[in-house]
């Protein structure tokens, strides 16, 4: 009888030559580049410039969720609490100018996910001399001599950390 051959690119050998792309991918890239993982990184690093100033100010990417044609996906968008007005007018603005950008319908609907706090990034404290002069006017007035010398050993400390 006819034996049937699977023709199939897992082999116990290795092979000598050309092989196939997915095969020199680890598996974790690969499920990645399955689920559109570029898709969204992208969305992420361009996404002031897709949807302007304003917008990209009061709101971020949370989250995409598409089917296996990676099309059609729902972006989950955090947004400031206040500013959920202007992200849901701006809906079809932000939809149109995601897909211009993809040049196919990548996204069909946003939800929006409200946050109540803003996240702000450190602010560097810096103690100039004349903050570090009026720390020490200050501590004139310490009467706990214990006290007066930890409290100009911090305020030493943290100008010398500059």
């Amino acid at each position: 009888m006819h034996s049937k051959k699977n023709y199939n690119n897992k082999l116990d050998f290795p092979i000598q030559g050309l092989r196939p792309m997915s095969k020199s991918l680890p598996k974790g890239l690969k499920t990645i580049l399955k689920k559109g993982g570029y898709n969204y990184a992208s969305i992420i690093n361009y996404w002031s410039d897709l949807v302007g100033k304003q917008i990209s100010d009061v709101c971020y990417p949370k989250s995409i969720k598409t089917g296996r044609e990676l099309k059609d996906g729902i972006l989950h968008l955090n947004v400031f609490h206040g500013d959920q007005l202007l992200v849901e007018y701006n809906k079809t603005n932000i939809i149109d100018k995601i897909n211009v950008f993809f040049g196919y319908q990548f996204v069909k609907d946003i939800r929006i996910i409200l946050i109540k706090e803003r996240i702000d990034p450190k602010k560097d404290i810096i103690l100039g001399n004349n903050k570090v002069s009026k720390y020490q006017k200050n501590l004139v007035k310490i009467q706990n001599p214990e006290l007066k010398k930890k409290i100009n050993n911090l305020i030493n400390a943290f100008s010398n950390k500059k």
